[in-house]
């Protein structure tokens, strides 16, 4: 898998573990989440990646550690941005965003951040 096609799958992991935050995938969510995508080149690959973990109902926890930890090594990328857009989309489709949703979408920047703060600190000690 290339690169780029490995953070779109990322990002289709990330907007399970958003969808599910409540503990339930809505069919709205899931109705957003195709629309969203149904004509993104990389559609597919997202709705594929989230369906995968719907269906494993893999833990939250360790998925947003996976996602995290796979945006990290990839570095900064103005597809995040993409990626907020489209958990907030997901978790406003129904019933609007709750705290649990709202508590991983903000979690995602502020881990990003954190880690690339990390890294640009850690370069400067090294100089």
């Amino acid at each position: 898998m290339k690169k780029e096609e490995k953070i779109y799958d990322v990002l289709g992991e990330m907007l399970y573990v958003v969808a599910m935050a409540d503990g339930v995938i809505q069919a709205e969510e899931v109705d957003a989440l195709q629309k969203f995508f149904a004509s993104h080149s990389m559609g597919e690959e997202v709705i594929w990646s989230f369906e995968y973990e719907e269906s494993h109902k893999t833990e939250l926890e360790t998925v947003y550690n996976k996602v995290i930890d796979f945006c990290h090594n990839y570095g900064p990328s103005p597809v995040y941005v993409e990626f907020i857009e489209a958990m907030k989309v997901i978790a406003k489709a129904a019933d609007g965003i709750n705290d649990q949703e709202s508590k991983y979408i903000n979690s995602f920047s502020a881990d990003l951040l954190e880690r690339f703060q990390r890294d640009a600190d850690k370069l400067l000690e090294e100089r």
